[in-house]
């Protein structure tokens, strides 16, 4: 009955895994650059609780990275400390899953 189903187990891989943060976290990296490009032109915005929520999809290193390198938002409390509290949190989650 099963055997024309479609199987999605590479969907659930450590690669597959390691993949999907590498690319979020570029994404991120590039989402903090866009900003802060617009930001310097008075252009519109990348709204920050899309950029935290591009962290908590796992792209916290990317954020962190893109915050240093471009020096975007690294005044703001709310960045300088919630991206790697998240971080941090998602360390955490991935060793109690994982290992």
């Amino acid at each position: 009955m099963f055997e024309n189903s479609i199987n999605i187990s590479w969907l659930f891989t450590m690669q597959s895994f390691i993949i999907y943060l590498i690319i979020i976290n570029i994404i991120t990296f590039l989402a903090m650059w866009i900003d802060k490009t617009k930001a310097k032109k008075g252009k519109w915005r990348i709204s920050e609780g899309a950029l935290f929520i591009l962290a908590l999809l796992g792209g916290s290193i990317g954020g962190i990275a893109g915050m240093y390198t471009f020096r975007h938002k690294t005044k703001k409390p709310r960045f300088k400390i919630g991206f790697p509290v998240i971080l941090i949190i998602e360390i955490i989650i991935y060793f109690i899953y994982f290992v």
